[in-house]
């Protein structure tokens, strides 16, 4: 068995992390056998190195080695692509097409983002890891492979499963032996090593001298995040030593490649939150708001009360706030008059109208008509009576009648309407 030394040098994997080197330890023990493997970790970590390990270490090295990338394969055709087709299976289906499965007999297929692939192919794949049987599109035969499947992911597998993305009994087929493989950012000690192996690589390749970073950009480089991992680092490398004339880099040069990520955000983003929490807060805050509103309401009331069983003045005082409250129930101003207001209960005989000009600080207006007369009266006929005598008071000016009567023109408009005054 080849040690791990010996396979970095081969797979050309730099780094001497010891989550990296655990991986690769596992990676080098499964080889020989034929179970089935799933490589995690988040994107541009180098998952696909895990596969090519091990394809080359197990008994199937002399056998095909597939890698397909189940996210780039349209829905419509991936069960073509992975299982074949029998000619006429579909429009455009010409003559019958060998899958990615019957071509790899006998070797490795790597499914890299298997996670992407949709619930009618996963059906699919669970039979083939099962019993090696497969049919293609369009055909009832069945047909047996002989393959070793190794499957990878950048996507949290139990939360897929409990979204029903993905099948349980097909994520416990594939991850028989699970490898992570660790971010970028929890390989510090390996960071300016892979700067240096990149700066090296692109100066060979596009013949000019290495870049050099100093001591502070180097610090910098190895406190940075790197949310792209390995491939972003490799990509910052190339762009600089393609654009920079001055090979040795200052802090601001490297800083102006980098993109500058919110310090004040936390560095690992819990994701665990399901999709079912949103609809239960949102049943909470429904609630909170229409209890906030039954509150609102008996606020209202009770402020009505108040306003309406004070005295007289405060009652005129506070028209307009009840009727900014209270919107369109204007009625209610006109019929919860208190009697106080309208008529004189100790008086007996005839009152004649106070002249407005001469008694501008009474408004407590007076009907001319005995309190016995007008105890007869209904709630709508006094509701008359009041519009009646504000617009004989006012002229017939509409504005101001309302003004008098506390309500809006456009309620004192309904109310003519209504009455056919």
């Amino acid at each position: 068995m080849e040690n791990i030394q010996t396979i970095k040098q081969r797979f050309e994997i730099i780094g001497n992390d010891h989550k990296l080197n655990r991986a690769l330890e596992k990676a080098i023990q499964v080889a020989p056998t034929d179970i089935s493997v799933l490589v995690t970790g988040e994107s541009g970590v180098g998952k696909e190195s895990i596969p090519k390990i091990i394809h080359a270490l197990s008994h199937r090295k002399h056998g095909k080695y597939i890698a397909v990338n189940c996210g780039a394969i349209p829905e419509g055709t991936i069960d073509s692509e992975l299982f074949g087709h029998e000619k006429g299976a579909f429009t455009g289906a010409t003559a019958t097409r060998e899958g990615y499965f019957e071509v790899a007999d006998g070797g490795t297929i790597f499914l890299d983002e298997v996670g992407e692939l949709p619930l009618t192919t996963q059906v699919r794949l669970l039979r083939v890891l099962e019993n090696g049987e497969f049919i293609k599109v369009g055909s009832s035969k069945v047909q047996k492979t002989n393959v070793r499947i190794v499957a990878a992911t950048n996507v949290n597998m139990l939360e897929a499963i409990e979204k029903g993305k993905f099948r349980e009994d097909l994520y416990y087929r594939l991850s028989t032996v699970e490898i992570h493989l660790p971010p970028l950012r929890e390989r510090k000690d390996d960071i300016a090593l892979l700067f240096r192996k990149f700066a090296s690589d692109f100066a060979h390749k596009y013949k000019m001298p290495p870049i050099r970073l100093s001591e502070e950009a180097t610090h910098y480089l190895i406190q940075y995040r790197w949310s792209g991992n390995i491939r972003q680092l490799r990509n910052i490398a190339e762009q600089i030593s393609v654009l920079e004339t001055n090979r040795d880099i200052a802090l601001t040069t490297l800083k102006s490649y980098l993109p500058q990520e919110n310090s004040n955000l936390p560095s690992v983003i819990n994701t665990s939150k399901k999709e079912g929490d949103f609809s239960n807060e949102r049943e909470i805050l429904y609630k909170v708001l229409f209890d906030m509103k039954a509150d609102l309401n008996d606020l209202k009331k009770l402020t009505l009360e108040l306003m309406q069983n004070g005295s007289s003045k405060v009652q005129e005082n506070n028209q307009h706030l009840i009727q900014r409250i209270y919107g369109q129930n204007d009625e209610i101003l006109v019929n919860s008059k208190p009697k106080t207001e309208v008529y004189q209960p100790s008086v007996h005989h005839t009152e004649t109208y106070h002249d407005s000009e001469t008694d501008d600080n009474d408004d407590n207006y007076l009907i001319a008509e005995t309190i016995d007369e007008e105890e007869t009266l209904s709630l709508e006929a006094k509701e008359i009576e009041l519009i009646k005598k504000a617009l004989e008071r006012n002229k017939g000016k509409r504005k101001a009648a309302a003004d008098e009567l506390g309500i809006s023109e456009r309620t004192l408009y309904r109310k003519i309407k209504q009455y056919d005054l």
